[in-house]
């Protein structure tokens, strides 16, 4: 369909209302990036000159049950301490699985625009699942290159029955396999300070657990946009999961960013605002 892309508030309305998203600017043709999704410049991360970033070295999971366990051990917590990312591998989520579950995020986006927007969070059916264009579309300063779905976790029976049809079972899949290696990480970083946590109290300290699919349609000028702005996660660890294409960066303690390349077979962890707070 035919989008007056000039027209802002239209445009608002197509994509973030109506739930077209930005991949239905993208289907509709567009050919150059709206006035709405240019980032100042002060928000746009150069990456001509990008580095890598030391996290991109992966530390092997598999090690930790093994006689160099001390060694790795010391790796996870120095990442931690130091550049809050770090990525890991043998980290016992199956490559199958982390496929399907690109190919699961693919197939949701991928519908008809009627089929997500029944999720949008003025009208989804249930507080489970939230999907969007950016994070506060109606607040920013400029609209983020995304679109997203969220699934809470609540239990697998409510997520068998709520969550998107496409994704529900890979998502839910990956999620209880991706927590056996979240819970061995914090034990690690809490033996780091002394601390041994009984099965409830790391129930109780992971808190609320959910999976988010973010897909970043091409874009015909990429340094003009931000797939997801500057942050810090607010939860405890976040798994990242990146597909073939990268644009992972990281912030340095001297302001540079750095980026962290995928891997195949890798999972990116990101330590997240509760964990800094509660390890202080």
């Amino acid at each position: 369909m035919a989008v007056n892309y000039e027209d802002q508030t239209i445009l608002f309305d197509f994509v973030v209302k109506q739930g077209n998203g930005v991949k239905g600017l993208i289907d509709s043709g567009m050919s150059c990036v709206p006035q709405p999704f240019v980032q100042p410049p002060s928000e746009r991360i150069a990456t001509l000159n990008g580095q890598t970033c030391e996290a991109a070295q992966p530390i092997d999971l598999s090690q930790l049950d093994g006689p160099h366990h001390k060694e790795v051990a010391k790796q996870i917590v120095e990442a931690a301490e130091t550049l809050g990312f770090f990525q890991v591998v043998n980290h016992g989520v199956s490559v199958e699985l982390l496929e399907l579950l690109k190919t699961s995020a693919h197939e949701f986006f991928a519908q008809p625009p009627e089929k997500k927007a029944i999720y949008l969070k003025e009208v989804s059916p249930n507080k489970l699942v939230k999907y969007g264009t950016s994070f506060v579309p109606e607040k920013e300063k400029a609209i983020e290159w995304k679109d997203y779905v969220s699934m809470l976790y609540t239990n697998d029976h409510e997520a068998l029955q709520h969550w998107p049809q496409p994704c529900r079972e890979v998502a839910l899949a990956f999620l209880k396999s991706s927590m056996q290696m979240v819970k061995r990480v914090v034990e690690v970083l809490m033996e780091d300070v002394g601390v041994r946590l009984e099965e409830e109290r790391m129930n109780s300290l992971m808190g609320t657990k959910m999976v988010n699919m973010n897909y970043y349609p091409t874009c015909p000028s990429p340094e003009l946009t931000i797939g997801v702005g500057r942050h810090s996660d607010m939860g405890m660890l976040t798994v990242l999961l990146q597909d073939g294409i990268g644009g992972l960066y990281v912030r340095l303690d001297n302001g540079d960013w750095a980026e962290i390349p995928p891997l195949n077979g890798a999972l990116v962890i990101n330590v997240g605002d509760t964990l800094q707070v509660s390890h202080s």
